[in-house]
């Protein structure tokens, strides 16, 4: 099972989505999956535990969780105390991107996010008053479909990143808490090789390779893992590459082959092949219808 990607309407004159107060389970909520829309959650009360694809988040009341696009995610409730969370999904392309002279973006701490892989931040009762507000705002809107409610619903949103860039990106807010390689229950040996992965789904790893370095049998490892994160180990690794190579191809004018290389494909074919099985296009394609949009994106840099 590959990890799913949610699919949004990109032809829609309003590209957001907005579940407020919604109270999750088990059973309505996706595996693992990614999308091209950012998404912000804002839990209100409930226990659980996010895994993202560097590790996992304890969640507790004010947490606020940053998901830049074609990020691996999925949520584990808690059953007995169930997430209670406002979600909003929105194209970056919606945002307004005139810099008018100033090193501000909207789009900063996505990006912050993004490069430090960091998603999670614990927010103050006053914090937490200032964004339930503007949700509670943006509901209102939704449901009352007022004059102009979708201009209305999209300035409180750049109101909330407003209030959460300046908050967080220049104050050079800090987690709160450290990212957790894995809830009490998983063993050490899976956490330390989550660590491993991160550093070295580009290299040629094999099955043989981590459960020679977890220290444990390949049937004990697929088992454990497949378990835990919900995909195969190569069904992991592969779609860390596929993600990594549409960043390079959006965002990088490199050349293919180049990309592949980076990325960790071993010839030109198998990237294409892989590509194609996964996006339903080959890179090159994929690049190329994506070309006018990429105009209006935060500029990706390497060395930032």
């Amino acid at each position: 099972m590959k990890p799913m990607q949610k699919q949004f309407d990109n032809n829609t004159l309003f590209p957001l989505q907005l579940v407020y107060q919604d109270k999750k389970n088990t059973e309505s909520e996706l595996p693992d999956h990614f999308h091209d829309w950012y998404e912000i959650i804002y839990v209100y009360d409930g226990k659980g535990t996010f895994f993202f694809d560097n590790g996992y988040h304890y969640i507790q009341k004010g947490d606020l969780f940053i998901i830049p696009g074609n990020t691996i995610h999925h949520t584990i409730h808690d059953k007995e105390d169930p997430i209670t969370c406002t979600v909003i999904f929105f194209n970056p392309l919606l945002i307004h991107n005139n810099s008018l002279g100033e090193s501000f973006s909207y789009h900063q701490l996505f990006e912050k996010s993004r490069k430090a892989k960091d998603y999670k931040y614990s927010m103050q009762c006053t914090q937490q008053k200032v964004l339930e507000t503007h949700f509670e705002e943006m509901n209102r809107e939704w449901n009352q479909e007022a004059f102009g409610f979708k201009h209305a619903i999209l300035l409180q949103l750049h109101m909330v990143l407003h209030y959460l860039n300046r908050m967080i990106v220049q104050s050079k807010h800090e987690l709160s808490t450290p990212i957790n390689w894995g809830p009490l229950w998983m063993p050490l040996w899976m956490r330390e090789i989550l660590v491993y992965i991160e550093s070295s789904f580009t290299t040629g790893l094999s099955l043989v390779e981590l459960a020679d370095v977890a220290n444990v049998s390949t049937a004990h490892f697929s088992r454990v893992f497949k378990q835990v994160i919900g995909l195969n180990v190569s069904e992991y690794i592969t779609q860390k590459r596929i993600l990594m190579a549409k960043e390079l191809l959006l965002h990088t004018d490199e050349n293919i082959s180049v990309i592949a290389e980076r990325c960790g494909f071993q010839s030109m074919p198998h990237f294409h092949l892989t590509f194609k099985k996964h996006l339903g296009s080959t890179p090159g394609s994929y690049r190329k219808n994506r070309i006018l949009t990429t105009d209006y994106l935060p500029p990706h840099t390497e060395n930032e």
